[in-house]
């Protein structure tokens, strides 16, 4: 059978019908028969040196098929290094970056939307290779791999992109990029000094960076606690501009990565986030994210919040130490899952106060400025009214995304983690970091 690979020569169409049908092959195996199909379907395309080039250049092309149909099943860059990440090993996933960045080939700018080019910007997405006859050979060398290895990993990663049902997309698929529904906003993010980003969220960045800097909790407190204030005023200027007309949209939606362990406890951190900025939260935990369901400018504030947060609770319960019973036994896991889920709930009530406060002081005309000061404007009876349609805009949204949702209840058995969660909450600082979101 390993001769068959032969008759390509380095150019035949013999090559991507072996290819297809060692991927089909490997596909639709069983588990009890995955590595019979994986030894057999890599055994034929290495075979032999003479025909690597084409069987490199059939690759890129099957991928492009495979990846592309993953985009169209409402799956995007991040998700589908996520998949890798939490099921294979790091060759996966060097070679899923690869494989998307040659699909990648496909689109210009213009036909991604915003997320999507950060997303590829994140993953450091980008065509290496001289030439796609040249880049199996390219790749082995950098991870030292002989051509069995390889071709066993590269089936392994489009059996595991194969198998991916469809879900509910998030955004346009490349090519269905949307230009001119957020005109308005997206001049505004123009003026931005960091690119993409509206002037706010950077004045947020800017106050959350000192809040980090500072060694003095009050300090931080109070910087941070503006910063979600100053969320919250971005939020309510948005919805008075939908209301003027100046930026009519729809709610959008984005998808955060939330894994092992404490899963349970992470989304409801995220959930607490959410929900002070007008977000609802729907958990696939099945494939290890989370899917925000809000409008456009409230996202890019959870999304920059969550992960602070996230970073600080991880930090605050691994100096709490572990955990053991009188006898001995160990119940580190109990106290931090309690540690967790008592952390979220106190930052859901700190954020809450925050949206709410500013919430009052704009229905009484008080306006919260770029840069943190604020202006007495004449009341608008529009506001309230204003909020709530973007809420039950939402809702709707979520409805019609995830039709079928239940709830989910995470479950506290350590009365000290409790404690010392809540402990923990209270010294967060709220910050955010640049450039450590991942989808």
């Amino acid at each position: 059978m390993g001769r068959r690979g032969q008759s390509g020569n380095g150019g035949g169409g013999d090559v991507g019908v072996l290819l297809d049908t060692a991927v089909r092959g490997v596909v639709t195996a069983p588990e009890e028969g995955l590595d019979l199909a994986l030894d057999t379907g890599a055994s034929l395309l290495a075979a032999s040196a003479g025909v690597w080039p084409a069987v490199s250049r059939a690759a890129l092309g099957h991928a492009d098929t495979a990846v592309g149909r993953c985009w169209s099943a409402g799956w995007r860059p991040a998700d589908l290094v996520r998949v890798v990440r939490r099921d294979l090993k790091p060759v996966h996933l060097a070679l899923a970056v690869d494989l998307i960045a040659a699909e990648g080939r496909r689109h210009p700018a213009a036909a991604l939307d915003r997320r999507w080019q950060e997303q590829l910007r994140e993953l450091e997405a980008e065509v290496w290779w001289p030439s796609d006859e040249a880049y199996l050979a390219g790749f082995a060398q950098r991870h030292r791999l002989d051509r069995f290895a390889l071709a066993t990993v590269l089936l392994e990663l489009l059996r595991s992109w194969g198998r991916l049902p469809p879900i509910a997309p998030v955004g346009p698929a490349p090519g269905r990029a949307a230009h001119s529904a957020h005109s308005s906003r997206a001049e505004q993010r123009q003026r931005g000094p960091v690119a993409g980003e509206p002037r706010m969220l950077s004045r947020i960045r800017a106050l959350l960076a000192k809040a980090e800097s500072t060694d003095f909790p009050e300090e931080a407190e109070a910087l941070t606690a503006k910063a979600q204030q100053l969320m919250a005023q971005h939020s309510i200027d948005e919805a008075l501009l939908a209301v003027e007309g100046a930026d009519p949209h729809a709610p959008g939606a984005l998808r955060i990565g939330v894994d092992n362990p404490y899963e349970g406890p992470k989304t409801m951190l995220l959930d607490a986030v959410a929900a002070a900025n007008r977000c609802r939260v729907v958990w696939a935990k099945e494939f290890g994210f989370c899917t925000v369901i809000g409008f456009d400018a409230d996202l890019d504030g959870v999304e920059l919040l969550y992960t602070s947060l996230l970073v600080q609770a991880t930090h605050a319960m691994q100096q709490a130490g572990a955990r053991q019973h009188l006898d001995g036994a160990s119940r580190t896991k109990a106290f931090r899952q309690s540690f967790l889920v008592a952390y979220a709930a106190r930052i859901r009530e700190r954020l809450t106060e925050a949206t709410e406060r500013t919430t009052s002081d704009a229905a009484a005309g008080r306006h919260l400025r770029e840069d943190g000061t604020a202006e007495q404007l004449v009341p608008d009876e529009r506001l309230l009214p204003a909020l709530k349609a973007r809420t039950e805009a939402v809702d709707h949204e979520v409805g019609r995304m995830f039709p079928k949702l239940v709830s989910q209840r995470v479950r506290v058995s350590d009365g000290e983690g409790w404690a010392a969660g809540r402990a923990a909450a209270d010294r967060a600082s709220l910050r955010g970091r640049s450039g450590e979101i991942r989808g």
